[in-house]
């Protein structure tokens, strides 16, 4: 099922904000009962896709030109995992797809979510604060504390983390960073959690809502997950891996400590005439041009 291939007579209620944000589904053909499940739920909440079928993994051989083998071992310490890497070029593949059109925004989706009713309404409660973020998070399979910096709706708020995050279940990205995904985060050298983790070093933004809208559920029949045992160096782990780690973890921290105390300090300094409008250094108020394709 594609829904923007749809009769207009059989497609269901759209919500709004379908006019502005590109849903891209990543599903493997080989996964037909994830798939429509997934497709009930995007029904059921009124969000237009596309379903992108996943680069499957068993089907990979390497090198691979996209793939970095040795920066991945010296940065994650752990053999190629195949399935991990065609899950990392479906996400490219999403952001290639999302510039080669028009719309100002992308929602990328896994096939094992699960949605709380109001996810469209906070997607749409989101856009109006764009300027805030690049990447906003919508799932996660961490459990770190979120930093709130921005109401959203009555529920729910914009929030930094200043820690690692891992998983991309769910998440909606702007032009600019669909042109990191698809350029500078090539070759993969990383998990592609991991690697879109690293927003701050390209000068991006991100954001999650918070309560998160999107949960990520653990699959016993996750061929990423499954047989990780497999993949590991255990002592044989090159030395650069713990440096590393700890070197972006500081980065980390001390990017996104700094728009938070940023946000915090140009949230005291609003008057009420300007309330709902993003007064963060640098920002004037209006949203960013974004990037077009070249």
């Amino acid at each position: 099922m594609n829904m923007r291939a749809t009769p207009a007579a059989l497609m269901p209620a759209i919500h709004p904000v379908s006019l502005r944000v590109d849903t891209y589904l990543i599903n493997l053909d080989r996964a037909p009962l994830r798939r429509f499940r997934m497709e009930r739920l995007l029904v059921g909440i009124g969000l237009a896709f596309e379903r992108v079928a996943a680069v499957d993994g068993a089907g990979l051989s390497l090198p691979h030109p996209d793939f970095d083998e040795a920066a991945y071992l010296s940065r994650h310490g752990r053999r190629p995992n195949p399935f991990e890497i065609g899950c990392f070029f479906s996400h490219v593949e999403c952001a290639r797809r999302f510039l080669s059109g028009n719309a100002e925004f992308a929602l990328i989706l896994e096939d094992d979510l699960d949605f709380d009713e109001d996810l469209a309404d906070v997607i749409e409660a989101a856009l109006q604060h764009q300027t805030r973020w690049d990447i906003l998070r919508l799932s996660t399979v961490n459990t770190g504390r979120k930093h709130k910096v921005e109401a959203l709706t009555a529920s729910r708020s914009l929030a930094i983390a200043l820690t690692r995050e891992k998983g991309s279940g769910a998440y909606l990205i702007n032009r600019r960073a669909a042109g990191w995904i698809a350029g500078s985060m090539l070759p993969m050298r990383l998990p592609y959690d991991l690697a879109f983790d690293l927003e701050f070093d390209e000068g991006l933004s991100a954001c999650f809502v918070d309560p998160l809208p999107v949960s990520q559920r653990a699959d016993a029949c996750s061929q990423i997950q499954a047989g990780l045992s497999a993949y590991r160096l255990g002592r044989r782990r090159p030395w650069s891996v713990l440096p590393y780690r700890a070197a972006a973890e500081i980065r980390r921290f001390a990017a996104r400590f700094g728009r938070l105390v940023a946000s915090r300090v140009s949230g005291q300094d609003r008057s009420p005439g300007m309330k709902g409008q993003d007064c963060s250094p640098g920002s004037s108020g209006k949203p960013i041009e974004t990037m077009r394709p070249g």
